[in-house]
This record gives C-alpha cells, sequence and structure tokens, in this order.
C-alpha cells in the first residue's frame, strides 16, 4: 500500500484480513467516510472494510482536487478504481450514497471484476429534469442556478439550510448539525466546483451496462432523490431489487442506520 493513496483518500481499513471478501464504502457530497461508521460497525466482524474520503471532502489531500479534473463524476470513478487495484480487490461489495452511487456505477461498469454486488443508498442517475424525455429527475435549471448562487452569495448560510432540508429529522436536529459540520469543512470553492459536476451529470446511459446484483435503497421525503429517480433506477438496472426504509431525508444511512443494515443483510 503507497503511502500515496492512503494519503490521497485518507484510507482506512477495518478487520485487515485479505481472507475475507472486501465492502468498500463510498460517501455522498458533504459527508466523508464517517458517515458510514454506524452501518460499517455491523459488518467489521464478517468482512474486511475499506473506508475512504474522495477528494474535496474530509481528510483527503486537498491538494489533490482540481476543479478541471474533477469536473465530472467520472474522475472520483478513476480514483476508487485505483484504491480497488491498490488493494487487488475481486468480487467486493460496494455499498455507496448519493453521488457515490453512481461513482460506484461507473467503477464496476470499467472494472467488472473488483465488485460482487452493490448498495445504492439514495443514488440518482440524473438530478435535472429532462422535458424531451420525460424524465423528472426533481430538479430544473432555474433550481440549480439559485442554488449556485446561494452557495456563491453566502455559503455558510446555504449550508446551514441545506443541511436541514437535507437531513429532515427535524426532531433530532443534532443529525443536521453533524451535516452541517462536514458541509462547512469544505472549502467553498470545492463544494461549488462539486455541486456544479454533481447536479449537471447525466449518467442515465449507464444503468443498463451493469451487470452486478443491485440494492437500491431509498428514503421518503429526499430533496435530491424523488421516488420516481428510485423507479427510474430500479427499471434500468436489469439486476436490480429497490428497498423503501421507512426513513425521512438524503441519509438514511445516518437517520436510520438499523433499517439500512437490514436491508444490506438481507440482500448479501
Amino acid at each position: 500500500m503507497t503511502l500515496r493513496t492512503v494519503t490521497k483518500n485518507n484510507i482506512h481499513i477495518l478487520n485487515d484480513d485479505p481472507s475475507l471478501q472486501t465492502i468498500i464504502f463510498t460517501h455522498g457530497f458533504g459527508t466523508d467516510q464517517t458517515a458510514w461508521n454506524a452501518v460499517a460497525e455491523a459488518f467489521k466482524d464478517q468482512y474486511r472494510l475499506i473506508m475512504y474520503d474522495t477528494v474535496g471532502a474530509g481528510s483527503a489531500d486537498p491538494e489533490a482536487f482540481s476543479p478541471n479534473k474533477y469536473r465530472s463524476i467520472n474522475s472520483y470513478a478513476t480514483d476508487l478504481l485505483a484504491i480497488c487495484q491498490e488493494f487487488e480487490l475481486k468480487n467486493a461489495i460496494s455499498i455507496s450514497h448519493s453521488v457515490g452511487g453512481m461513482t460506484s456505477v461507473l467503477a464496476a461498469n470499467e472494472k467488472p471484476e473488483y465488485f460482487s454486488k452493490m448498495a445504492l443508498v439514495g443514488a440518482s442517475p440524473r438530478y435535472l429534469n429532462d422535458t424531451d424525455t420525460g424524465y423528472y429527475g426533481g430538479f430544473t435549471q432555474e433550481d440549480l442556478d439559485n442554488l449556485y448562487q446561494a452557495m456563491s452569495n453566502n455559503y455558510f448560510a446555504w449550508v446551514s439550510g441545506f443541511a436541514n432540508l437535507a437531513m429532515q429529522n427535524a426532531d433530532r436536529p443534532h443529525l443536521a448539525e453533524n451535516f452541517a459540520r462536514t458541509l462547512a469543512s469544505i472549502r467553498p470553492d470545492i463544494a461549488q466546483s462539486v455541486v456544479r459536476a454533481i447536479f449537471q451529470s447525466d449518467h442515465r446511459a449507464d444503468l443498463p451496462r451493469l451487470q452486478h446484483d443491485t440494492l437500491l435503497i431509498h428514503s421518503t421525503e429526499d430533496i435530491a432523490v424523488p421516488d420516481q429517480v428510485a423507479d427510474y433506477l430500479h427499471e434500468h438496472i436489469r439486476s436490480s431489487k429497490l428497498v423503501h426504509v421507512s426513513a425521512t431525508g438524503h441519509f438514511p444511512h445516518i437517520s436510520a442506520p438499523g433499517q439500512v443494515i437490514d436491508a444490506i443483510r438481507q440482500f448479501l
């Protein structure tokens, strides 16, 4: 394992036994690898776990980020493949959230032998509505332009409002507060660049290429991923199973980890 690989993505391994099947966790925007702590705890005795921070987030090397290089999700998929290659993974289980879901799909399409099964939590192939095809992603271009402007005008004020909207669970304000902390720790220029890369992406054409059994976990009142998107994923990933968990907000692995753990266990 090279030092550069470790520091670039702040890699941590739990239960480092190469004889065990590996689970690799990929987090979504605004969080870091700690978002998976509760879920990882449930699997650490039976699996080797790889946790990492995507470039621009958490404790990943900030010098590794370039707005030109990371202007698309494909670059994050390249990083994921580099980690898989570094640890010589074969038939690993990928568990990912939000944009991490499409990162994992792209990686699995490129090197299917690295993975055996995929679990996507709150993933979306396209956030922008497409009136030409009737696809409903949940956002108009005006919505997204307003979001970019709000981030540019006062990033930290935007963080507070967005954290509450995305997390929901108003009866447990500490959840949104914790999300706001990891979101605010991202350099504002990096956050704005990454958000544009995510929300302007379109990976619908990549879904039918996925060869692996895939679990789709969807919660209610998800500001980023409406029900129609979860249905679209299920329709276009041939070997997929869609599970609706009784949780609100975009982060069921944080707000209702027990349900996410149960769904993954049944799937595996």
